[in-house]
């Protein structure tokens, strides 16, 4: 018979093999666009294009760092770390909307340098290579964010979610350099260089939103009221329970620690007041997989509760 641990370990060894097999796909489908994206850039005389693929290069070190994170998360507790290396994951975090911030930094100030020294020098018309470089971007791009995502949601790992974003933030500053590339064709070559402070926008919320959720995990944040009310209701249904005197949740990294104090009626046994706890214990965690302990402390009710 399998034990409730190894069912645990089982599901967190899958979840890790999958976000590795993910992360893998990432830096093989990142190094063929940066490259291409580079190419096209240089041939097409494209700064937006050329600006494209280095967000592209910089996803390859986003996605090794998602690798380390997920790897050392996935370590076992130890006397130094009882409660396990979850948060490992939250530093990857961290880490990313950090290089993420820094790479549309640089893209954006490239883009203001060119457009304010258009007036000094002609800018060139960018070719088609960059056109068709762009809506091969966009379109392998979005598969990759939608794929990504799926399973980070599929694994709740929130690296492998900001890993996801930093695909969607290729995607929309490819369509910014497609539209830059386009309108510079049309005649107005400015568009080019103002496609690159577009796209630095877009990269700095997606590195903002990475680095908020991060920190949320850091600090022991509460899960969604949404999720606490399924609890409860899950501890209701358990036989035996009369009531939910206190109940606290709090995220560590990508797993869910919950503490309940449920009441009972004070003429039941001990046996039987563990055996209902233990019932709300293994209710919870089957329930909610993303529940890494639920404590369960039982109070007697007065006779006027």
């Amino acid at each position: 018979m399998v034990s409730k641990n190894e069912k645990k370990n089982d599901r967190e060894i899958k979840d890790r093999d999958l976000a590795m097999k993910v992360s893998t796909v990432s830096i093989v489908v990142n190094v063929f666009l940066s490259l291409l994206k580079l190419l096209a850039g240089v041939i097409a005389s494209s700064g937006a294009m050329i600006s494209d693929a280095v967000h592209s290069a910089s996803d390859v070190f986003s996605t090794l760092v998602v690798m380390a994170g997920v790897h050392l998360s996935g370590k076992k507790p130890d006397r130094e770390h009882p409660y396990g290396h979850e948060r490992f994951e939250c530093v990857a975090s961290v880490i990313l909307s950090v290089v993420l911030a820094a790479t549309g930094l640089g893209i954006g100030f490239k883009g203001i340098e060119n457009i304010t020294g258009a007036a000094s020098h002609q800018l060139e018309i960018p070719g088609i290579p960059a056109l068709i470089a762009a809506v091969v971007s966009i379109l392998v791009k979005e598969i990759m964010y939608q794929y990504t995502k799926n399973a980070a949601r599929k694994i709740n790992s929130g690296a492998l979610m900001a890993d996801a974003w930093h695909h969607r933030s290729d995607a929309l500053s490819s369509i910014g350099s497609f539209a830059g590339i386009l309108g510079a064709r049309l005649g107005f070559p400015v568009l080019d260089p103002l496609a690159s402070v577009v796209i630095c926008v877009f990269i700095e919320k997606a590195a903002i939103d990475i680095f908020r959720d991060a920190v949320d995990k850091m600090i022991d944040k509460a899960c969604p009221e949404e999720t606490v009310e399924k609890m409860r209701e899950v501890i209701m249904s358990t036989e035996g329970v009369i009531g939910i005197d206190e109940m606290k949740t709090r995220l560590f990294g990508s797993r869910i620690y919950v503490e309940v104090e449920i009441l009972m009626d004070s003429s039941k046994t001990l046996v039987e007041a563990h055996n209902t706890a233990e019932t709300v214990h293994d209710s919870i965690e089957n329930e909610f997989p993303d529940v890494k302990h639920c404590m369960v402390h039982v109070n007697p009710a007065q006779p006027e509760e």
